[in-house]
């Protein structure tokens, strides 16, 4: 069920939102494989009405599923949105999804979770990544001047 507010409940007063919303219900898609939303998100809302919109406010919590880009290693990441604020208008071009009285909130948390999206998730912010098992192989037994890196490859190339 989508998270939503009932817009004839706010023409009397303030209505509280609590609860959780199924990660299915936000329909984020499975654009990067390296981040997974599958728990519930957590939130603790309040939505009054202001002149032809309803403000949303409150706190926003859930955990991502996450593999680190550089290791691979499964990790989770946990996101805290302790002032979510959702101005929703009621008139004009942006104005919210309403459908029998019931005002949509879902697709401004959407976007709100995918703006908090780590860019580059990390399990650690000094992950040295994978072990190179082919640069191990090479230098062993060989001087530090020896070893062979991409730098000295590219002083053997004659132009």
């Amino acid at each position: 069920m989508p998270l939503q507010v009932n817009i004839r409940h706010l023409e009397e007063k303030d209505v509280r939102l609590q609860g959780e919303l199924p990660a299915a219900e936000l329909d984020l898609g499975n654009d990067d494989e390296l981040i997974r939303l599958r728990q519930p998100v957590r939130y603790d809302l309040t939505a009054q009405r202001v002149e032809d919109a309803i403000l949303v406010r409150g706190r926003v919590e859930l955990t991502l599923d996450c593999e680190c880009a550089r290791c691979l290693k499964p990790f989770q990441h946990r996101i805290e949105m302790p002032e979510w604020t959702a101005h929703l208008p009621l008139e004009g071009p942006d104005k919210a999804a309403i459908k029998d009285d019931l005002a949509d909130l879902t697709p401004s948390l959407r976007e709100d979770i995918l703006l908090e999206y780590p860019q580059h998730p990390l399990c650690a912010a000094g992950c040295a990544g994978l072990p190179n098992r082919d640069a191990k192989d090479k230098t062993k037994g060989a001087s530090p001047t020896e070893s062979s890196s991409a730098w000295s490859e590219l002083n053997k190339l004659k132009f």
